[in-house]
Order: C-alpha cells, then structure tokens, then sequence
C-alpha cells in the first residue's frame, strides 16, 4: 500500500492533444498512453470535443466536479454525467466526444487494457469507517476529513495505490472516496 499526493501526479498532455491530464498511477510502472495495461488519471475538460481513442481498452468516466457533461459514446444518444452520477463505464476505442453542461468539469477516469486488465469503479460514502476488500486497486478521496486505519491522512484528490494486498483496506472519518479494483485477467 503506498499513499499518491495529488501535488506529484505526473502531469502530461491528452493523446489527442486537447487538454491535460494528471496521472494517478499507471501498470507497468513506466508505462506510455499507448502501451500501459492500466492506467489511473484525473483531467480538466475545458471545452466541448472527442475523447482520444484507446485501442482495445475500457474505460470508465466519473465527474469529480463542475455542473457536468454530455457524453455520447459511439453515436448513441448523450448521457449527462455531473459529481452525483454513478461512474459511466464504455469502450475506449469507439467514437465518444463530451459537450459541457455549464462550463469546464474535473473528471476521474480508469482505462484497462482487454485481455490482460479488468476493472470497476465505485463512490462510498465514509462516516467512520470503510473496509473494502481490494488485493489490486486505488482509493481516490474525493472530499472530506480521511485517514488510513494504521496512519496516514489523505487530503482531497489523494490516493491510496494497493498492490499485492493481502485482504482489505480500511479509510476512517468522513467523506467520499472513489473506490478502484483493478483484476488481472486469467486471474
């Protein structure tokens, strides 16, 4: 287990060049945008365009803040995705582009690559304490007063990356986290 400040996320440019992404954490360590089997990031999406394309990856979209977006994926109909929204899982190499509700929005995203990663992504509420069951994965903290069980706290936007874990993580306090299991397929 090893806690992420959000001041030393590796920041770089978007794939397609329209933005800027901060990096939580990426697999293997010293990974690219194109060759990662998993990646963690968190983004700034100050104007309406397409989302860059991944190749046999999925990913999964949550609004950590601003009134929200419309994301239309693969020609379908836009969904409207805002801070209260449950995480928007879809394949990262069809067609999706994002238009903003009501300015620019910070969104959370996990992309796995298929055949070697899966993944899901879930927000918890935390009024004292939170166990969750997790060998592989990140805790994001989204808001509030949160601390590791065993020490450490986690200011807002940190995480908690959890690697080869032997059997659950616990958060205390109050506030939110984004919780992310990553599962290795053929597991």
């Amino acid at each position: 287990m090893r806690v992420l400040r959000a001041g030393e996320y590796r920041r770089m440019p978007w794939k397609n060049g329209g933005g800027e992404t901060a990096e939580i954490a990426a697999f293997p360590p010293g990974a690219t945008v194109d060759d990662f089997d998993w990646r963690v990031s968190m983004a700034t999406v100050a104007s309406d365009g397409p989302f860059s394309s991944f190749p046999g990856v999925d990913r999964t979209l949550t609004v950590l803040e601003g009134e929200g977006l419309a994301l239309a994926v693969d020609e379908q109909g836009p969904v409207t995705l805002t801070p209260l929204s449950p995480p928007l899982a879809f394949p990262a190499d069809v067609s999706a582009s994002a238009t903003l509700v009501g300015g620019p929005v910070t969104d959370f995203n996990v992309m796995t690559r298929r055949g070697r990663f899966s993944h899901q992504v879930r927000r918890f509420e935390v009024d004292g304490t939170l166990q969750l069951d997790m060998t592989h994965g990140v805790v994001f903290a989204l808001a509030g007063q949160l601390s590791l069980w065993k020490g450490g706290d986690l200011g807002l936007h940190d995480s908690v990356l959890v690697d080869d874990f032997d059997s659950f993580i616990r958060v205390e306090g109050r506030g939110r986290v984004l919780a992310v299991w990553l599962d290795q397929e053929g597991d």
